[in-house]
């Protein structure tokens, strides 16, 4: 109570009521002082007259409202006590308006400066770090109707929510590029260690292993450079005119050595009325050897990935269909997730940087399309869809 009392902001209020009641008294005792000559005369004056049968010298009289004087010493002394009486009632009115004014802006000061105060100690409490800080939930002045401060307080806790899901995130993300860095580093420290000490023979194999090492933590941090510009929207998308059989086979011939190396087939079922559409080229391609890439990691050889495609009134529709392992439907929501495993136990030691689907999510959304995964479940494989607008909106 104390603190509200220190308060600015609610003496503020109180000296913003307490000018407009004495205003607005004053301007009543002024108008009231202008208005009781002709108030007396139009009230009292008459029942005088009445009383007396007539109005005389001594006994009568009338206000020269001109003059500014009585005709009359009897009619004079009951003005003067008229204004009198009329302002004895002004005077306890004006008492009790203050003390209105008073009671009234203490209340609805309450009302206004504790939301305030509330979220100015929330506000510096975030400031600080602690994001999980919150505002209380307000009604309306008059106990239900929301107004604007039930809707700040409402916004405020929208941001600080954001704000503390911005810093799960951010901690996560440290979280999963140490893990993902830590393990080639190892794989590569472990390898030199051996080859200084002796243990393992310098023989090309051992080389190609620590190639491969480096050249998966090349790929992480390439990625990680790649995400960052597109979460912070650092990029600019080339579009043209690009005819998808063709952008296709492009990547097909990029990923075809590896198809073959595992022993998965590849199966293109296109139709033949895909039309063109204004995409980024690249950032496109990037989705398909994306999408691709992941349907040969889990694949097993003998397996086969099939890239289809089909059109609706408003989009195109790609899909990327493999044989091979399948989510689960828990897992479904998640996979676009950066650094997401479906197998917390499995380590990424034949998988790539961990946020290719992450990457091919932002690039898709980034041309106006959608993009989703869907499974019957464990064992029966997998297929990504990915859409793009034929009238093609860049976000």
């Amino acid at each position: 109570m104390l603190t509200f009392f220190r308060s600015k902001l609610w003496m503020n209020l109180f000296l913003s009521y307490l000018i407009v009641v004495l205003v607005g008294m004053t301007v009543l005792v002024v108008a009231i002082g202008l208005g009781i000559p002709s108030a007396f005369n139009r009230q009292v004056m008459p029942m005088m007259a009445g009383q007396n049968g007539m109005m005389n010298g001594h006994m009568g009289g009338m206000w020269q409202g001109g003059r500014g004087e009585f005709e009359g010493e009897q009619t004079g002394s009951l003005f003067v006590g008229f204004r009198r009486g009329v302002f004895d009632a002004v005077v306890p009115a004006s008492i009790a308006a203050i003390s209105t004014a008073f009671v009234v802006s203490l209340l609805v000061s309450r009302k206004v400066v504790a939301p305030v105060q509330a979220m100015t100690v929330a506000s510096q409490r975030i400031a600080d770090g602690h994001y999980s800080e919150r505002v209380p939930a307000l009604k309306g002045f008059i106990g239900v109707a929301q107004d604007e401060l039930s809707h700040l307080a409402i916004n405020f806790n929208q941001m600080a929510e954001r704000l503390e899901q911005t810093e799960i995130m951010r901690r996560q993300l440290l979280a999963d590029v140490a893990h993902e860095l830590r393990t080639p580093l190892t794989s590569i420290k472990g390898s030199m260690e051996g080859l200084i000490d002796g243990v393992l023979p310098s023989e090309t194999e051992t080389y190609q292993l620590i190639y491969q090492e480096a050249d998966r933590l090349q790929r992480i941090v390439l990625d990680l450079e790649e995400l960052s510009r597109v979460e912070a929207g650092v990029y600019e998308l080339k579009l043209e005119s690009v005819a998808m059989p063709q952008l296709i086979e492009s990547v097909v011939k990029k990923l075809g050595w590896q198809y073959e190396e595992k022993g998965v087939n590849m199966e293109i079922r296109l139709p033949g009325n895909l039309p063109s559409v204004r995409v980024d080229q690249d950032r496109i391609g990037q989705v398909l050897i994306n999408l691709m890439g992941n349907a040969l990691q889990y694949t097993p050889a003998g397996g086969r990935v099939i890239i289809s495609g089909e059109i609706s009134d408003t989009e195109l529709i790609m899909k990327i269909t493999d044989t091979g392992i399948g989510i689960a439907s828990e897992h479904l929501p998640y996979i676009f997730d950066r650094f997401y495993r479906v197998d917390k136990s499995r380590s990424r030691a034949y998988g790539g940087s961990g946020i290719g689907l992450t990457i091919a999510k932002h690039w898709v959304e980034a041309h106006g399309g959608r993009i989703w995964a869907e499974s019957e479940g464990l064992g029966k494989g997998c297929t990504f869809i990915f859409t793009i607008p034929l009238r093609n909106q860049v976000l």
